[in-house]
């Protein structure tokens, strides 16, 4: 300990002896070699350049093996007062030191993935700021940062496990270039044996995924897949042309999959393979769809062995002693007979004495105050004040004189003191606590300084401001000015001797709330003369204080007990020891003070400074009394602090650690051996045996241990016993740790106002095993774990406040703290300060540790320390770190007097509002709980199925819309056939009816077209066609146009001309780099022989900018429709069947697959009329559009629909809303449409702009009373709360409330349900999410846990049948069992269009059949997973309505823990975590789960979001995410139907193209 701190030089060592160890440090890296001969020969080598390392720190020794600079005591030189950045002292041990370093030793280092972060991100992470790890206190001694020069050569050659960091300097650290992926990782060594990731990284995004393999295969189960739909498998399922160009393919979603981001992946996946912990035997049961795991007990672990233990018993307290009967009569009596004596002295920030209080002052002016409290404050005539009332003394920690007098004027005049903190800011930590303390205990008065006043916080009136959640309060002044001087024979009549209240002391409880323990004036007496006992106090002896004078040890020490024997006390405030830590000693000198008040951080701190000092002495000391002796890392203070002055006359027997607790007061205090104490005693006890709340003395495990010292004996007049922690007060056995209860007269009497929890914790009756109560006095419960050791001394372990539960076993924060403060004791952590608390996840503690790191940490450093933390506790305690958090230096919530407050750290994590700059997630590790994964069952049978429904009386799952052979319109649907021929029927019969009008964004109609324009333009096209293109009937042509008139003309011109039409969105110019690409793909997967468009498009197809994009020189003929001649077809083409091919619709599906659908003009004109039937659209009738028209539902509205029915269609391209986000329902109002059409996104664009803007909207006329049905055009299952909150917001513009529903169709049949006009109102039904994972549908209540709403996705349309059918037997369902959609229709797509005969892979979902039942009609499978409800409710029809509701596209779906998962749901768990989530999607990826959210706010909030993120997936759906990645809003892309393109996204992020904030990976 002698050279803690001083600087070490470096002594070089020769040329050949760093060679050898070069050579050596290369064996035990190619594992040539092993690590215990590697040390062996090491030391060899170095033996004869280390003849001093025996005598420093063992700390340094293991810390830094450093070839180098050997750690050779070297001269110190002068320091600093403290260096800033020592460790925290409460944990100071050598013993755990080395026991850390040892055990960080056995670990090899794993790689983990470090986090990645953008540069914004980063405090700073330049070359410069890599320092190497230091670990002398030193490090911010000018000296240390100029280094001789040759360190780093021999850093270079020195230990990998410690200096990995180094390697990495030298090539440039960079989180975002792929170059140096290989070696950016934790420990990673460039040289590295290449595993197949790594080796991909290098080929970086000059590779494109065919020559990849198409997915990693899956290593946390050890399996191959290459499953259909989660790899992304080039060829068929984004169906792009094999022999394709290199350019395109990486922009058209291949996923280079070089990027650091599956490198990464892969590592965290080799951290993930380590064997868990042992599988446990039971469950208990969380509801009955999925069992949480409950740790069973292990049959191995350590149990109490001893007997019961009997009550301890101290002295009997001797209350003979001539003395005055009451506190107030010793002041009164000293006041008077000894006004000259010393009191108190208080000292300023120099040391220097400020002001000595006398005996007589003290009485005069608590005389004076009381005089003034009692007559002189009024209001309305009323005295302020009545005996009793409780006052509160807002005193800084600078000025205990009138501190004293503000405490003892009020207990003259029988008032309540209740002393707390000084508040700095109208916010601090934990003030709105105090303020619930101060208002339950009615207070109204506060006393204060003057300066203390002036510099309170002051309000715009110049009064002091009001401090959130206090209560009004008076502020009074009560320096001496301001007080009246008593008349003579004016004496208070105080009590001081009853039950009745004496003061009232704050205590935070580990949740962070504030109570008051109220102590009798009886108690307060019994505490003074048993303190005096023990501690053998008489007269006018002197008393250095270093503790807070309001509150434990400190009041009842050194403002109670001193008065009671005219004590003089020293006082050294906080400040004065920041500046000065040896201030303490030399008063101890100068005053000859014969007892000292301290704790073991004051200990610590004078030892760092007591170098230069030879001239103290602390001979004079007969008792050091340490006052957090409870805390079990005192013991190495009290150690180191004897060693060093024991030579400057401090005796062995002066240490005397004592216990104390709010509630029970002094609760044990060692005694030197002339008042009877029994010798000091150690124990040294195994961690693991201490965590299942049994003694064992350790022998085996050397690392994991704690030594404690004993707290002395009980107090006079106490009785002691030791208590079971929870649940009934059991007596513990001898070998048992248990909480310490005390019997006394001098214990606190109740938590003030609050019965209940004062009934549990001062009124305990503890009970011997059979139950009888061990006395007939109640005992206090004191908040200290322990036992009683031999010689009847008390030792305690920890705190009930820092008990952490984990599984069975229990773990004390302070002891985590202590091990993670060795891992690296002077470097990193900030000041020491380290939080550690737990949470509760998932039915269980998970440990959270946050610190505070150096400024100049840098991102390496911070990591490596992380991931040494973690293994350390793991290594220690055996105990998993649920969530490791960084945050900058001075950030977290202080306490009073500097510390950390520990429950407002706690409440900001748990809030998101912690921002940290590093945070490290091992949810892998730490939930052991989770439910087991599910086996499938071998399935039943479809025929057993079937029975098996029959018998319990379920119906098959099936349901159709109305027959259509018995419609009015059925000799007219003969007719409509071919819509070539309805619209010429309708240029001839109605050519002046109007069928299209197009909005622009101002709401002007910006062109129309009636039956015959529409007619003529068509015609004009397909002259152009046959005679421009030369096209021939049967081929393909691509119509490449914006939204509007022009597009639906060349859709008829192709019919016109026999050829078949393809629809395709026009690029986006300002984004051509990622739209064109699609739109080639288009072109060419559909084998369009010509393109259609509009002049701007044609330009823009050929431009410079999209030659960079394409190849432009492979576009088939374009066409521009702006200005061909006005020709006449010689005949229109009439297909010769109704089965031939009409168009082909193309999109891409969310999971990235682009598909190309047939269908024939059978299904178009069946299409057709069942929604002209199921929406009764007559030409009378005017409709709202606003949807994309190029695939889907919407395309089929858009282009098809007016021409058949004849009903004007007012068309609103969506993209306008962006200018004018009002337009759709302004045109809706203005046309007075019965029916209107719009997707997700353009419901979301309205909820969003217009949610202000609704008072507006109906001062201009906006009016939506005349909609019957607005209906959401999607292809998934309906947002819930996105429609009810549309149709909340718009109900005051008239919309009725039942106006709003979904539709949904799908690839394979573009509408199967849609609401339509006539029919029951779509109903909801909440289903249990956890059994939604097994397949199964289990309806409950609404409002029950893990209810989920689910709504019916709008009327089966005529013609339509559906049936539920099992995913893998492809057997019919029953009646509310989800399985697959299944569809037969005269409107089904004939099948895809795909380049090359991958038909096969799809065949079946065209044309599938079941396997029992009705096995002849043919059906199309949806891919979208359901189910069919029998509803009460009845169709037109007469019959009961069946309803559909749509759970999710099967695609879609993860598969996780042998379970289904859908993304939705996960998602909106996610955003519901925290109010800057914006958005959120989630995919797996080699089995691992990723979440990607976007972060509306700040940069920094973005890692708060990582632990909530993780919390509410654990919580919500027992599973573990493994990565989460914090993006820009925006970055998730989101297709034409505003669903998200989740594929896509996974593309983008294993490819790293999403410049993510940041990138978190659970370990």
């Amino acid at each position: 300990m002698a050279d803690r701190g001083c600087p070490l030089e470096a002594a070089p060592l020769p040329a050949e002896v760093r060679e050898s160890l070069a050579e050596l440090e290369l064996e035990l890296s190619e594992g040539d070699i092993t690590q215990k001969g590697y040390e062996k020969k090491r030391a060899k080598l170095l033996a004869r350049y280390i003849p001093l390392l025996q005598g420093v720190d063992p700390c340094l020794q293991t810390e830094n093996r450093i070839p180098g600079p050997l750690m050779t005591a070297g001269t110190s030189k002068p320091q600093k007062s403290r260096a800033t950045n020592s460790r925290d002292e409460r944990f100071r041990s050598d013993v755990h030191t080395e026991a850390v370093q040892a055990a960080l030793a056995k670990y090899k280092e794993r790689k983990m993935p470090m986090p990645s972060k953008r540069r914004s991100v980063l405090v700073h992470s330049s070359v410069e700021t890599y320092t190497p790890p230091d670990t002398s206190s030193a490090s911010e001694d000018e000296g240390s940062l100029r280094r001789p020069g040759r360190l780093t050569t021999t850093l270079l050659q020195s230990h990998t496990s410690v200096e990995p960091w180094l390697d990495r300097v030298i090539q440039g650290s960079s989180t975002s270039s792929s170059a140096s992926s290989t070696s950016s990782h934790l420990g990673g060594r460039p040289a590295a044996a290449p595993s197949a990731t790594t080796a991909l990284t290098g080929l970086a995004a000059h590779t494109h995924i065919a020559d990849l393999h198409s997915a990693p295969p899956d290593v946390t189960t050890g399996l191959v897949e290459h499953s259909q739909y989660e790899c992304p498998q080039v060829a068929s399922v984004r169906g792009v042309p094999r022999g394709y160009s290199r350019s395109v393919l990486e922009t058209a979603d291949g996923v280079p999959v070089n990027s650091r981001v599956s490198s990464k992946i892969q590592q965290l996946l080799n951290t993930l393979k380590r064997p868990k912990r042992p599988p446990l035997k039971e469950f208990f049961v969380d509801d009955f769809e999925e069992l949480l795991e409950v740790q069973q007990p292990d049959p191995n672990q350590p149990k109490p062995e001893g007997d019961q233990m009997a009550v301890l018993k101290g002295e009997p307290l001797l209350v003979g002693t001539p003395g005055p009967p009451s506190l107030l009569a010793s002041l009164q009596r000293w006041g008077t007979t000894q006004p000259k004596a010393p009191c108190l002295t208080a000292l300023d920030t120099a040391g220097k004495a400020t002001c000595t209080l006398t005996y007589g002052k003290l009485w005069s002016r608590s005389l004076k105050l009381a005089y003034t409290l009692l007559n002189k404050l009024t209001s309305k005539n009323d005295p302020l004040l009545k005996p009793g009332d409780r006052v509160a003394l807002v005193f800084p920690n600078s000025d205990p004189v009138m501190f004293m007098v503000a405490f003892y004027g009020c207990l003259l005049a029988e008032l309540v003191p209740v002393p707390i903190e000084v508040p700095l800011t109208r916010k601090d930590a934990g003030s709105q606590q105090v303020g619930f303390l101060l208002g339950s205990c009615g207070v109204t008065l506060a006393l204060t300084t003057d300066a203390c006043q002036k510099g309170l916080p002051k309000a715009q009136t110049g009064e002091v401001a009001t401090f959130k959640g206090w209560p009004p309060l008076a502020w009074l002044v009560i320096d001496g000015k301001h007080l009246t001087k008593p008349p003579k024979d004016w004496y208070p009549l105080a009590q001081d001797t009853g039950p009745g209240t004496a003061y009232i002391e704050y205590k935070t409880s580990k949740e962070g709330s504030t109570v008051g323990v109220t102590v009798s004036h009886a108690s307060l007496l019994a505490q003074c003369q048993a303190l005096t006992q023990a501690c053998g106090y008489v007269e006018a002896e002197t008393l250095t204080n270093v503790l807070d004078f309001k509150r434990d040890a400190g009041l009842w020490h050194g403002v109670l007990t001193s008065v009671m024997n005219r004590m003089h006390v020293v006082n050294i405030p906080y400040a004065l020891m920041k500046v000065n830590p040896l201030s303490w000693i030399q008063k101890v000198c100068s005053y000859k003070a014969r007892a000292a008040l301290v704790k073991s951080r004051d200990m610590h701190w004078s030892l760092l400074a007591q170098r230069g000092q030879r001239d103290v002495s602390l001979s004079s000391l007969r008792m050091l009394i340490v006052a957090d002796g409870a805390n079990p890392w005192s013991i190495s203070s009290c150690d180191a602090f004897l060693n060093v002055f024991q030579s400057r006359g401090l005796r062995p027997e002066v240490i005397c650690p004592c216990a104390s607790s709010p509630e029970a007061l002094t609760v044990a205090i060692r005694r030197p051996p002339d008042l009877g104490g029994p010798p000091p005693r150690k124990a040294v006890l195994s961690m693991n045996g201490l965590s299942y709340g049994v003694i064992r003395v350790d022998t085996e495990e050397k690392l994991s241990v704690l030594t404690v010292q004993d707290v002395g004996q009980v107090m006079p007049g106490a009785s002691v016993c030791v208590v079971k922690v929870d649940g009934t007060p059991y007596l513990c056995k001898t070998d048992e740790i248990g909480e310490i209860c005390v019997n006394s007269i001098a214990t606190g009497t109740a938590y003030y106002g609050l019965l209940g929890i004062t009934k549990n914790v001062f009124e305990t009756v503890p009970v011997t095993a059979d139950g009888a109560p061990v006395s007939d006095r109640p005992f206090t419960r004191t908040g200290l774990l322990g036992f009683i050791g031999p010689d009847n001394l008390v030792f305690v372990v920890g705190k009930l406040d820092g008990l952490m539960v984990v599984g069975v076993r229990r773990h004390n924060a302070d002891d985590v703290v202590a091990t993670a403060l060795a891992v690296e004791p002077m470097k990193f952590v900030y000041r020491g300060r380290i939080a550690v608390f737990s949470v509760t996840v998932l039915h269980d503690d998970r440990i959270v540790l946050v610190a505070e790191q150096r400024p100049d940490a840098s991102e390496e450093d911070s990591f490596q320390w992380m991931s040494r933390v973690l293994q350390a506790i793991d290594s220690i305690h055996q105990v998993g770190v649920y969530c490791l958090a960084l945050v900058p230096a001075n950030t977290l919530p202080k306490a009073p007097l500097g510390g950390i407050h520990i429950s407002e750290t706690k409440q900001r994590f748990l809030e998101g509002m912690l921002h940290p700059c590093n945070v490290l997630m091992c949810p892998h590790t730490c939930v052991t709980n989770l439910p087991k994964p599910r086996q499938k069952q071998p399935e039943v049978g479809p025929a057993s199925m079937i029975v098996g429904n029959l018998v319990a009386g379920k119906r098959i799952a099936q349901a159709s819309g109305r027959e259509l052979t018995h419609l009015e319109d059925s000799d007219q649907a003969r007719k409509f056939l071919f819509l070539a021929d309805v619209l010429q029927w309708r240029a001839h019969t109605t050519p002046d009816h109007p069928l299209f009008l197009l909005l622009n964004a101002k709401g002007t109609v910006t062109s129309t077209a009636t039956c015959i324009q529409l007619h003529k333009r068509a015609e004009r096209v397909a002259a152009a066609l046959v005679e421009k293109g030369r096209l021939d009937a049967g081929d393909h042509v691509a119509l490449v146009y914006p939204p509007g008139v022009d597009l639906i003309a060349a859709f008829y011109g192709c019919l016109y001309c026999g050829c078949v039409p393809v629809t395709v969105r026009p690029p986006h110019p300002q984004n051509l780099g990622t739209t064109l690409p699609t739109v080639k793909m288009i072109v060419e997967v559909s084998k369009s022989a010509c393109v259609l468009s509009t002049q701007a498009i044609t330009r823009l197809l050929k431009s410079k900018e999209a030659a960079a994009a394409v190849d432009v020189r492979t576009w088939p003929t374009i066409l521009d429709t702006d200005d061909i001649p006005k020709k006449k077809l010689a005949s229109i083409f009439r297909p010769p069947s109704p089965d031939v091919l009409a168009y082909l619709d193309f999109s891409v599906s969310t999971t990235g697959i682009l598909a190309g659908v047939k269908m024939s003009h059978a299904a178009t004109s069946a299409l057709c009329r069942s929604i002209k039937l199921q929406c009764e659209l007559y030409p009378s009738r005017q409709i709202a559009i606003c949807l994309d028209p190029y695939c889907g539902l919407g395309f089929a509205l858009w282009c098809l629909c007016s021409v058949y029915s004849g009903h004007q269609s007012v068309l609103v391209p969506p993209l306008e809303l962006e200018s004018n986000v009002s337009l759709w329902l302004s045109a809706v109002s203005q046309y007075k449409a019965r029916v209107t059409f719009c997707s997700y996104s353009v419901m979301e664009m309205c909820t969003k702009g217009l949610g202000a803007q609704t008072s507006a909207l109906r001062m201009k006329g906006v009016n939506l009373s005349c909609v019957r049905t607005c209906m959401v055009v999607a292809e998934e299952r309906p947002r819930i709360a996105l429609t009810q909150s549309f149709s909340k917001l718009f109900k005051d513009l008239g919309l009725p409330a039942r106006a709003v529903s979904t539709t949904f169709g799908c690839r394979v049949n573009v509408a199967i349900c849609l609401q339509g006009t006539a029919g029951p109102d779509p109903t909801t039904v909440y289903v249990d999410m956890r059994a939604l994972r097994h397949d199964r549908v289990r309806l409950v209540e609404r409002g029950s846990p893990h209810s989920l709403p689910l709504m019916e996705s709008g009327k089966i349309l005529p013609g339509v049948k559906v049936i539920i059918a099992h995913t893998e037997t492809k057997g019919p369902l029953g009646d509310s069992h989800l399985g697959e959609i299944w569809v037969s229709s005269p409107h089904n797509a004939t099948g895809y269009y795909t380049v090359y005969g991958e038909e096969a892979l799809h065949a079946d979902h065209f044309n599938a059949r079941l396997s029992f039942g009705d096995t002849q009609t043919i059906w199309a499978r949806t891919g979208y997973l359901g189910f069919l409800r029998r509803t009460e409710l009845t169709d037109a029809s007469g019959e009961r309505h069946d309803a559909l509701y749509v759970v999710g596209s099967l695609d879609e779906t993860l598969e996780l823990r042998g379970m289904r998962y859908h993304p939705i749901d996960i998602e909106t768990s996610v955003i519901r975590a925290h109010r800057s989530i914006a958005e959120c999607a989630v995919f797996t990826w080699t089995n691992l789960l990723v979440v990607v959210v976007e972060l509306d706010g700040l940069e920094q909030d973005a890692l708060d979001l990582v632990a909530l993120v993780t919390n509410v997936v654990l919580e919500e759906h027992y599973l573990v995410v493994g990565v989460v990645v914090i993006v820009d809003p925006g970055v998730i892309p989101i297709n034409s139907r505003g669903e998200k393109q989740r594929m896509h996204l996974r593309d983008g992020f294993l490819a790293d193209q999403l410049d993510p904030i940041y990138v978190a990976y659970n370990m």
